[in-house]
């Protein structure tokens, strides 16, 4: 049965504390209250430097049994390698502990630059390179780099499946041949709600759906409204319809609105 997962993208904001957060409650113990009021939380630290074995673990702990993870890959493959000469850095990132939240890693996350245009060449081999299950993830892990020795988690709990999706930020990217690698490879292409800034791609190219919600008129701002949360209700339900699991999470953290997005979305999709 398909499964609908809602959150946030990150949770550690000095905005939210004494609006979402209890004046009081100690950032020590921000995740474990953010993680009893939504399903899943977009893990958005790796995307700017490698983590600890340790720190994967210690959010896996403080977690419910059923949450999960979507986790945002570094931005040095994404944005400062541009997907090129990654196989390296894509085994570091695999050897960092990722594997270690068992099953709580859902997707990884590659959002990709503004500045880097579609070039079906380069995505071919940036697909070819993404493993689609833990026990090729640990294979491509122990080819890890030699700064990893010592730093590394090169041990998984059981084989399961490994997701992806993709983030493209420049409008080259809406393009028929791109949707049909991105199906091929079985990645989702990410439909991003950014106010117009960035291309806006509804597609099904994988068996679950992903969608990131940045503002819907001003860019990490706005907050949605009754009808705004009804149409991504609609979108939700229909991919929950047609057997594909879904992932939103709201990126309008400015004026903390985000959890608060997340957490009405939630109770719609409960009734």
């Amino acid at each position: 049965m398909a499964v609908a997962r809602i959150g946030m993208a990150g949770w550690t904001y000095a905005p939210w504390r004494g609006e979402f957060y209890p004046p009081g409650l100690k950032q020590a113990d921000e995740l474990r209250y953010a993680a009893e009021r939504v399903s899943s939380i977009e893990l958005n630290g790796s995307f700017y430097s490698l983590q600890k074995p340790a720190s994967w673990a210690k959010w896996r702990a403080e977690t419910p049994d059923d949450f999960v993870f979507a986790v945002k890959a570094p931005r040095f493959m994404t944005h400062i390698r541009r997907l090129s000469d990654v196989a390296e850095p894509l085994a570091n990132f695999l050897a960092s502990g990722i594997l270690g939240l068992g099953p709580k890693l859902g997707p990884i996350l590659w959002q990709l630059p503004p500045s880097l245009d579609y070039d079906p060449e380069l995505v071919r081999a940036f697909l070819a390179l993404l493993p689609h299950d833990t026990e090729r993830a640990l294979e491509v892990a122990r080819g890890r780099g030699e700064r990893m020795r010592g730093k590394e988690l090169l041990e998984i709990d059981e084989p399961r499946a490994l997701r992806h999706a993709i983030e493209p930020r420049a409008f080259s990217f809406d393009d028929q041949e791109f949707a049909d690698q991105a199906a091929g490879a079985g990645v989702a292409v990410v439909l991003g709600d950014t106010a117009g800034r960035w291309p806006r791609l509804d597609w099904v190219t994988a068996d679950f759906a992903y969608a990131r919600l940045h503002g819907d008129e001003e860019l990490y701002t706005s907050g949605y409204d009754d009808a705004g949360l009804d149409e991504w209700e609609e979108w939700t339900r229909d991919h929950l319809d047609h057997d594909r699991d879904v992932y939103v999470y709201f990126d309008n953290d400015q004026k903390v609105r985000a959890p608060f997005d997340a957490m009405a979305l939630l109770g719609r999709l409960a009734r």
